[in-house]
């Protein structure tokens, strides 16, 4: 944000931005405060809305967003980013970072269990399992650090078919969603593979890969930070594309995570902020090469990825060119359409994955608790 701020000030010196860091569930409940109360004195002209309550804003305030259809070229960005801060046809927001997906792996732990880097590419989440059982036998590794209540990896599966907690007209789709039955049963069927070690959080899950006690993590491309965090696996990781369930029209490229940009409706410096984030969000390639070699933030603005820093060999990554080919994954991604509750979704269902774990219900009785739970909490 400050590196954006210095470029735009520098041909506009007149305009001053003050940028206002807060957490993240202290800025959610701000901004639905304020908007719900109509008050629009102390709202600020552009904010960072992660990716999945976009549509929450986007749809319970009408008319607070600017529209910035026609004013950004978003034919630019990765579709699916555009697709979810759509609403009748009208484009309210900036993409800014992925979260495209990759399956992340120990190239020497793999090699020891006769894995070759091709052997990875396209695969389907049974035959990864197959490989993690391979790889436990040859090592004594477990293929993944796995949090039994974490729905992280449910909706990297989801997406990857192009499904979501929820149809395209908002309603819920949980106990008739083939996808997520699938991902259900993939969850359950990791587990009863053994090729786990049980985290808790996100310190025990990045731990477990730092201290080479686990063989892979499947995730967003944010990770890479915390993997090269351990500077003695330099030379030891590699990137494939994330496994694809076993349904119609699963593909091998997912997404987990992401933010945009969003102009607030009526704010005095609306314009200068739409024409802020057009001169570098959305225009400046050398910003998103240099924010990626300083702070590992890839955006989701296609032309980027023809720059010099996303063509790189990465030693760390034994000289893949890593963000190309995360580059070309995240052209891939389907776009879903992640509604008004996501997060309320994930609750349901993950409160029923200990059931399911333990075989006292079945994966489809699992998801109709979970789809009358939800109801009665969003009260639909």
């Amino acid at each position: 944000m400050n590196e954006a701020k210095a470029r735009y000030t520098k041909d506009n010196p007149k305009v001053e931005i003050e940028i206002v860091d807060m957490a993240k569930a202290d800025l959610e409940q701000k901004l639905h405060t304020m908007l719900a109360s109509g008050v629009k004195d102390g709202l600020p002209d552009i904010v960072l809305i992660e990716d999945y309550n976009a549509q929450k804003y986007l749809k319970s305030y009408p008319g607070a967003f600017a529209d910035l259809t026609g004013k950004i070229d978003h034919s630019k960005f990765a579709n699916y980013k555009v697709g979810l801060m759509t609403v009748n046809g009208k484009v309210y927001g900036v993409p800014f970072d992925s979260g495209v997906s990759g399956f992340f792996y120990r190239k020497d732990l793999l090699e020891q269990a006769g894995y070759k880097p091709e052997d990875l590419n396209n695969i389907t989440w049974d035959k990864f399992i197959e490989i993690g059982k391979n790889v436990k036998k040859a090592t004594g590794k477990a293929m993944l650090g796995f949090g039994l209540d974490d729905g992280g990896l449910m909706r990297i599966m989801l997406q990857s078919a192009g499904q979501w907690y929820f149809d395209k007209n908002g309603n819920v789709n949980i106990a008739n969603n083939e996808a997520l039955k699938e991902a259900v049963k993939t969850y359950k069927a990791i587990v009863d593979a053994d090729i786990i070690k049980k985290t808790s959080g996100w310190n025990e899950w990045v731990a477990a890969f730092n201290k080479g006690d686990t063989a892979s993590v499947v995730t967003g491309v944010w990770i890479i930070g915390s993997i090269k965090a351990e500077a003695t696996q330099s030379g030891k990781w590699a990137v494939a594309p994330t496994p694809r369930l076993n349904v119609s029209g699963s593909v091998n490229a997912s997404n987990l995570g992401g933010s945009s940009w969003y102009v607030l409706e009526g704010t005095k410096g609306k314009d200068i902020a739409i024409d802020f984030l057009n001169k570098i969000y959305a225009s400046d390639n050398d910003f998103y090469q240099k924010i990626l070699v300083e702070r590992g933030a890839m955006g989701s603005y296609l032309p980027a990825a023809t720059g010099d820093a996303y063509s790189k060999e990465d030693e760390f990554f034994g000289g893949q060119k890593v963000f190309t080919d995360l580059s070309n994954w995240m052209k891939n991604i389907p776009s879903v359409d992640f509604g008004l509750y996501t997060y309320e979704a994930d609750a349901a269902i993950m409160a029923n994955m200990p059931d399911v774990y333990s075989g006292k219900i079945t994966v489809e009785d699992a998801l109709k608790k979970a789809e009358e739970q939800l109801k009665n909490q969003i009260g639909k």
